[in-house]
């Protein structure tokens, strides 16, 4: 594990119990993962899922706790009686072609109202301490300094701007009623089960096709799906996590087109770049109205991770290739 002692024994009633951690989001691809971790510890694990949901691919030592889907007014009492600490994971991330007459609002409805909801109604449970995972995206969506934890906060999308309204709603949570709030923000997340853009990538160059990003040199950080979860185990219980914020990523940042090298390399393939002007390359993505998602590949996003390696001794268990080869791996298996 990359961290000091992560489990520790709660007395109670002059019993010696296991930690009991619920989890939010539990059936997702950060969430599966970050099950399989906390179970190498001395815990018990209650997986909120909802209703009907598939459940079949959570490790069978974890409990199963039914919930309603999170909102501003979701009851989650009953599923966070005798937990000790939550890790929130669940959250209304970026959707395709969103057709909400105000996105804000319903990203605000699970993202802020049911976090803030769910953090008053752990407190009242009695949980000591809330992990929550949030995003870079608060402090924007590019950057020619890496971000640090005290960098300028500017969310530019309903996504981020909802996230950051939550970190200052727990930050009050935790004011009023001693709950111990810890933040983590997260770059983008690969590794086995990666959907969205990193798949799409690694399905683009398994077919050889020639990419016109030769010519960039932005720096971007990534992090490694059991990299975050070995971190979230680090916070679940360390002293000095409580009250906290932290940045994450790997350790090593790479361009677009050495991303592309490596993700060839792995797949076996040559990786087929040819230079193109980024000026250009904007301009075709205002054309055909993808700006955004040639902003990601343009754009440097780095992420200086220092402050958790420092405070608390984390040490992130796989390197980027590592986490390449992995993901390149699981990928040749679909």
């Amino acid at each position: 594990m990359g961290c000091e002692q992560v489990s520790e024994s709660i007395a109670c009633d002059g019993q010696i119990m296991k930690p009991r951690i619920f989890i939010t989001g539990a059936t997702g691809f950060v969430g599966c993962s970050l099950i399989r971790r906390l179970l190498q510890e001395n815990v018990q694990i209650a997986a909120a899922v909802l209703e009907g949901e598939e459940t079949g691919h959570l490790s069978p030592e974890a409990e199963r706790v039914t919930v309603a889907p999170l909102s501003e007014s979701s009851d989650y009492a009953a599923a966070l009686e005798q937990a000790h600490i939550v890790i929130h994971l669940a959250a209304r991330v970026h959707i395709m072609h969103d057709t909400a007459s105000d996105p804000l609002q319903e990203f605000r409805k699970v993202n802020l109202h049911g976090t803030e909801l769910l953090a008053r109604q752990a407190a009242k449970a009695g949980v000591r301490r809330f992990v929550f995972v949030s995003t870079i995206k608060v402090h924007g969506e590019e950057t020619h300094l890496p971000y640090r934890e005290d960098s300028p906060l500017a969310p530019l999308d309903p996504y981020g701007i909802s996230k950051l309204e939550a970190e200052a709603a727990l930050k009050r949570v935790a004011a009023e009623t001693g709950l111990e709030v810890v933040v983590v923000r997260s770059p983008l997340v690969y590794g086995p089960g990666v959907k969205a853009n990193f798949r799409q990538l690694m399905r683009i160059v398994s077919f050889g096709l020639p990419l016109p990003f030769a010519s960039l040199e932005n720096r971007r950080s990534l992090i490694f799906v059991e990299n975050l979860v070995d971190a979230l185990a680090c916070c679940v219980t360390h002293p000095r996590a409580a009250g906290q914020t932290f940045l994450l990523s790997d350790g090593e940042d790479v361009s677009t087109p050495e991303l592309i090298r490596r993700v060839a390399s792995l797949l076996g393939r040559s990786s087929r770049l040819l230079p193109c002007p980024p000026p250009l390359l904007r301009l075709a993505g205002r054309f055909l109205r993808k700006s955004p998602a040639v902003e990601r590949l343009l754009g440097s996003l780095q992420v200086d991770s220092n402050k958790i390696r420092k405070e608390l001794g984390w040490v992130a268990p796989f390197t980027l290739q590592q986490g390449l080869a992995t993901t390149v791996e699981w990928f040749k298996k679909l």
